[in-house]
C-alpha cells in the first residue's frame, strides 16, 4: 500500500496564496505514475469535499465547479509529489486537507474509491 504524507498546511491570512504538497512512498514496487491521485477537504461543519483529482502521467486533471477557479493541482512522478495550489484564500477553506491515492478506474469524486490516504494537513484561515 502507497503511504502518503501531506505538508504546507499551516495559519495562512485570508486572500493569499498556499502550497500544499503530498509526499508518497512506494517502497511496495508500484509506480507512483500508475496512480491518480486526489485531494479532499474536511470543512467543519461540512461533509468531506472533493477538491481535486490528476491522472497518473498528469495531462488529464478533475476540479469540481466549486474549486475550480481557484484550487490547481499538479504532480512530479520523478519525485513522487501531487501539489495543490490555492489562490484567494477564504475564512471558508479553513479545514483538512487530505491527498488519496486511487487507480485510473471509478469515480474521481469518490472517497471510497481511493486506495491509500495520509494524515493530513490543517489549514486555518484568518479573515
Amino acid at each position: 500500500q502507497v503511504q502518503l504524507v501531506e505538508s504546507g498546511g499551516g495559519l495562512v491570512q485570508a486572500g493569499k496564496f498556499l502550497l500544499l504538497s503530498c509526499t508518497a512512498n512506494t517502497a511496495s514496487g508500484r509506480s507512483f505514475s500508475t496512480y491518480t491521485m486526489g485531494w479532499f477537504r474536511r470543512v467543519p461543519g461540512k461533509e468531506r469535499e472533493f477538491i481535486a483529482a490528476i491522472s497518473g502521467n498528469g495531462k488529464n486533471k478533475y476540479y469540481p465547479n466549486s474549486v475550480k477557479g481557484r484550487f490547481t493541482i499538479s504532480r512530479d512522478n520523478a519525485k513522487n509529489t501531487v501539489d495543490l495550489a490555492i489562490d484567494s484564500l477564504e475564512p471558508e477553506d479553513t479545514g483538512d486537507y487530505y491527498c488519496g491515492a486511487k487507480n485510473y478506474w471509478g469515480r474521481h469524486s469518490d472517497y471510497a474509491d481511493y486506495l491509500s490516504w495520509g494524515q493530513g494537513t490543517q489549514v486555518t484561515v484568518s479573515s
